[in-house]
């Protein structure tokens, strides 16, 4: 939809709720998606961060009905150079760099995303998320399209089975905004696609059959963008199996478009439960008071929030960065759950920070923070390797029956390490005898004793 942006302002006197949602399917447009957006106008506090800092200078002539439906929203992304042009100031050969990275990787980002970018800083930690680089191409010969090897794992179309307990279903490769940092990254090229209910019932009976899968994670593109009924349609079923116990949801919406989650969701949600939302924040700008209710109303209705942070070069790559982001999360009750290094995918390396980078952080917010705010860093493996934990070395010797333990101010500790009750039994002849009055005697107990060494350099 390459509108100008002279012509989206035009027209948002025009749009209504009638609005009908870009999707596709093989039956034609996707129906009309939910209803009426009923955000909670009275959160339980006031949640970190600020709204849309820059929506008045950039939409100021948007009016508010407008732009808190989530459906207009949708349908006036920006995804031409040529609309982001009349939002920042780029110069025409910036432009034409720029038009040449989205004929590979194409543009897509909705207004109220869009409104949290500072237009006057080139390095916006928002902005890099959004707006695409010529570094895109200019470094796109390194990484692999499809670096997890996600399709050596496919069993039916649409359908990942890597891990014997669980299956990744991916419904639609159509997202609300094209991260540039996107594990899919080789999917916008496809244009947007919805499997078919025909695709969808192979994707069940898969899962019907192997009952091993106890845990299935809905996934895309971005699952959200369907119609809330369509989504029931396939949640309802995949509960109805009977060794199916839990269900996630891999969304950015809450981030990138928070109107979207609507009572008309939530409440289809909380039908279905246990069912969990994995998110998807990466900066603390990004927890704004509309996010926030976002995330209070998928809690309000029994589905809990995780984060999964991305480690993304230049925009939350400092201990500082992730300090602030994980404690913004817990202000908003979300659990921050993983910090992934960026995959080795085409398109992304000027994002990708050396993994010493992540695993620095993690030990430098240790003892700055509460444990709770520390995510797990991981590294989602090449060729469907899996994923991987990684932490600071804190075990620095070990023997039997001692650990030598570096703490986070570096410095060193001896810990004993309790014998196991097999070396403990003591031998035979030890033992006292029957009517011996030590026999009802309890041994004494060792005391767990903590040496502390010089500190560490």
């Amino acid at each position: 939809m390459k509108t100008s942006l002279a012509k989206l302002r035009s027209e948002a006197a025009h749009e209504s709720e009638e609005c009908c949602l870009e999707t596709c399917s093989d039956s034609g447009p996707e129906e009309h998606p939910p209803g009426k957006r009923s955000i909670s106008d009275d959160p339980e506090e006031e949640p970190p961060g600020k709204t849309a800092t820059t929506r008045y200078r950039l939409f100021g002539d948007i009016p508010d009905n407008l732009w808190n439906d989530w459906k207009w929203q949708f349908r006036n992304r920006i995804n031409c150079i040529e609309q982001l042009a009349q939002l920042f100031s780029l110069s025409t050969e910036e432009q034409a760099q720029l038009k040449l990275v989205t004929m590979r990787y194409p543009l897509s980002v909705t207004p109220y995303y869009l409104s949290l970018i500072d237009p006057d800083d080139p390095d916006d930690p928002v902005g890099k998320q959004a707006v695409p680089s010529p570094m895109e191409m200019t470094m796109g010969s390194l990484g692999l399209e499809d670096p997890l090897d996600e399709k050596g794992d496919t069993v039916v179309p649409g359908l990942v089975h890597r891990y014997s307990d669980r299956v990744l279903l991916v419904l639609t490769d159509i997202c609300p905004m094209f991260c540039r940092h996107c594990t899919r990254k080789r999917e916008w090229r496809n244009g947007g696609w919805v499997r078919s209910p025909a695709e969808v019932a192979a994707m069940l009976d898969y899962i019907r059959r192997h009952k091993a899968v106890r845990d299935v994670i809905i996934s895309g593109g971005d699952p959200l963008t369907l119609s809330t009924r369509r989504l029931e349609n396939i949640i309802s079923k995949i509960r109805d199996i009977r060794h199916v116990e839990i269900i996630r949801i891999g969304t950015r919406f809450p981030v990138v478009l928070p109107q979207r989650i609507d009572n008309e969701l939530c409440s289809m949600l909380s039908k279905y439960g246990p069912i969990w939302i994995n998110t998807h924040f990466n900066h603390v700008r990004e927890i704004t008071p509309e996010a926030a209710r976002a995330c209070d109303n998928l809690l309000r209705s029994g589905v809990p929030v995780n984060n999964q942070t991305v480690l993304l070069r230049g925009i939350n790559d400092t201990v500082e960065d992730q300090i602030k982001l994980c404690n913004g999360l817990l202000r908003i009750k979300v659990r921050p759950y993983y910090l992934f290094q960026t995959d080795e995918i085409q398109g992304t390396e000027h994002l990708r920070t050396p993994v010493e980078t992540g695993i620095k952080i993690i030990e430098g917010m240790r003892g700055r923070t509460s444990g709770l705010a520390i995510p797990t860093f991981v590294i989602d493996l090449p060729q469907s390797g899996g994923k991987v934990p990684l932490q600071p070395d804190y075990v620095l010797a070990q023997t039997e029956g001692e650990l030598v333990l570096r703490n986070y101010r570096g410095e060193i500790y001896h810990y004993r390490d309790p014998i196991t009750l097999e070396r403990a039994e003591p031998p035979a002849e030890e033992l006292c005898p029957a009517g011996n009055a030590t026999a009802s005697r309890p041994r004494e107990a060792l005391p767990v004793r903590v040496r502390r060494s010089s500190k560490c350099g």
